[in-house]
């Protein structure tokens, strides 16, 4: 396969290692025989104790150097076949870094997580038996078939008769197993969403008591799975048996034969053990060599996962001439944009225009589906736009590169992400090289200083896998320190501030509005009360613009805003 060989070339000298490990040991297999054989007839039977302490000394140097080829062999196969596979895990995730959301929404999280770990093992698998028996056994066959036909070519044609048997069904098996490992790979997919979907969604789950019902969805995904494998493992458990039945039957042929050549004198013992040997690693080469053809269906499927997903080119990647910065400096523009999902036919943003400047905060309100989230993630280029233009200090965000474009804009999504890791490390990861003192100052900004000292280790205190010993206004706390240590350009709020009490929000904004003064400020919300203050409020529905101005205009200019806060505030608020 083109995958595996691109990944060998890189380890050369372990593979030239594994051809010496190959020699060594067929030197060690076929070697023996022969000494034994010349032992029995020009020895043992003339009784020439010389002659076969001789013999038996060079036994002892042939099993040496297949003892050590064996364990070279044994070495360079594992060492190829996790190496490779390392190689091709560290390329995955490299490439899942690049990926917009369109890729990941195309393959899928839990396909992406199948491809990375069980197809990537059973290409580890199939390139160890590649090294273990694909490049020994046609060395051990060649040589096998040369040394029966050299000890007897009417015995030969015992061995003759079975190889067609063995070859027809490698062939059976091999055409039979193709479609069931393919299902079997995808049942893997399912069985993967759906237990991520149990766990990240348990809440959910146990509120509904739907506990039995998505038991028996993933009892049914794993039942197909079980299927397919007992499938495979029935086809595969068939191949042993039946060869060494195979093998029976031609030893016994061959004692009949052979009993009557050395009753003639065509034969000696020496030579009849000599060819058992022979043929038993003939016929086992072949086995061997069998399996790699077994396999290869199901590796192959794997193979072919992982390409389609290292071949696949991201939508959104850096234009050939990225440029670092703009001519402009401070200037957001959205100029007639319009957007809409890939596979969609609807539009769900439709010519959306509008201009913000540094020091300025631009919010945006508008209900549920209205476009608001899907707005500003065109921003750092999560999507592309299908229409209009999106520029950043006077430059189409698709010229910049996507490094030097992110680094403009401190992102504080809807819903708070944290790693695992203390507090201080994820603070950090807006930017590496924080000291102790930024990262205070920061913290207290976003109002997050209180809980942290708070804390048993306080900016050491370990999280847990999303933050999960945290509360959900902790997180976006933390989420808001993290975005506001890096100082961007622009900041962008996606409804940030929901898990927040009232107080806590206020005294947030008091203490950002100083830090933030100098960038453009966007803010995603659904309460008015978070964006009464704001410069400019957009106001979204159904991917429209319906108003633009400061909370009194749009109270007068803008029927949207002006039920939106109704349904928020007291009629006193209104009249404020």
């Amino acid at each position: 396969m083109k995958l595996i060989l691109k990944y060998l070339k890189r380890y050369k000298l372990y593979v030239f290692l594994n051809i010496l490990g190959v020699l060594g040991f067929a030197t060690s297999e076929l070697g023996i025989p022969t000494i034994v054989s010349n032992m029995i007839d020009k020895g043992i039977a003339v009784n020439n104790k010389e002659y076969i302490y001789k013999l038996g000394v060079l036994i002892l140097v042939v099993a040496v150097i297949g003892g050590v080829g064996n364990i070279i062999l044994a070495y360079c196969s594992s060492k190829v076949s996790t190496s490779i596979i390392r190689d091709i895990r560290n390329d995955i995730f490299k490439k899942s870094q690049e990926f917009s959301h369109t890729e990941y929404n195309k393959f899928g999280i839990s396909s992406m997580i199948t491809r990375t770990t069980n197809d990537a093992f059973v290409l580890m698998q199939f390139i160890n038996v590649i090294f273990r028996t694909a490049l020994l056994t046609p060395i051990m066959i060649l040589i096998s078939v040369f040394m029966v036909i050299r000890t007897s070519i009417s015995l030969s044609m015992i061995i003759a008769g079975c190889i067609p048997v063995i070859c027809l069904g490698v062939f059976i098996i091999a055409k039979t197993s193709d479609p069931i490992s393919d299902r079997q790979q995808k049942g893997m997919d399912k069985l993967n969403r759906i237990l991520r979907e149990n766990l990240s969604g348990v809440r959910v789950i146990r509120a509904f008591r739907k506990d039995n019902y998505e038991s028996k969805r993933y009892a049914k995904a794993n039942e197909d799975y079980a299927d397919n494998a007992k499938k495979l493992f029935k086809l595969m458990s068939v191949s042993e048996p039946a060869f060494f039945m195979l093998l029976n039957i031609a030893v016994v042929i061959v004692f009949i034969m052979s009993s009557k050549m050395i009753n003639m004198g065509t034969l000696q013992v020496g030579q009849l053990v000599a060819f058992e040997e022979y043929m038993f690693h003939a016929m086992f080469s072949i086995m061997l060599f069998s399996i790699v053809f077994v396999m290869y269906p199901r590796a192959e499927i794997s193979a072919k996962r992982i390409e389609e997903l290292l071949k696949e080119i991201p939508s959104i990647k850096n234009s050939e001439n990225a440029v670092e910065s703009g001519d402009e400096s401070g200037t957001l523009e959205f100029d007639h944009v319009t957007f809409k999902y890939p596979l969609s036919e609807e539009a769900v943003l439709k010519d959306i225009s509008f201009k913000a400047k540094k020091g300025e905060v631009v919010a945006f309100i508008g209900s549920t589906g209205s476009g608001k989230s899907t707005l500003i993630n065109l921003i750092p280029r999560l999507y592309d736009v299908t229409e209009g233009s999106i520029k950043v200090d006077g430059v189409d965000v698709r010229e910049y590169s996507l490094e030097a474009l992110r680094k403009k804009i401190g992102f504080i999504p809807q819903k708070a992400l944290l790693f695992s890791g203390s507090i201080k490390e994820n603070i950090k990861y807006g930017k590496h090289d924080a000291n102790q003192t930024e990262i205070k100052k920061v913290s207290k900004i976003a109002q997050s200083y209180d809980f942290i000292k708070n804390k048993t280790n306080g900016f050491e205190e370990m999280l847990e896998e999303g933050g999960r010993n945290l509360s959900g206004g902790q997180k976006q706390r933390l989420s808001i320190t993290r975005a506001i240590i890096r100082k961007p350009d622009i900041y962008v709020f996606d409804d940030s501030f929901s898990a927040l009490d009232f107080k806590t929000d206020s005294k947030l904004r008091k203490s950002l509005k100083g830090e933030i003064s100098d960038a453009i400020t966007l803010i995603v919300a659904q309460r008015i009360s978070s964006i009464m203050n704001a410069d400019k409020i957009i106001v979204l529905n159904e991917g429209k613009v319906v108003g633009v101005g400061n909370h009194n205009e749009l109270l007068e200019s803008c029927e949207t805003y002006y039920e939106i806060a109704v349904s928020q505030m007291s009629r006193e608020e209104l009249c404020r």
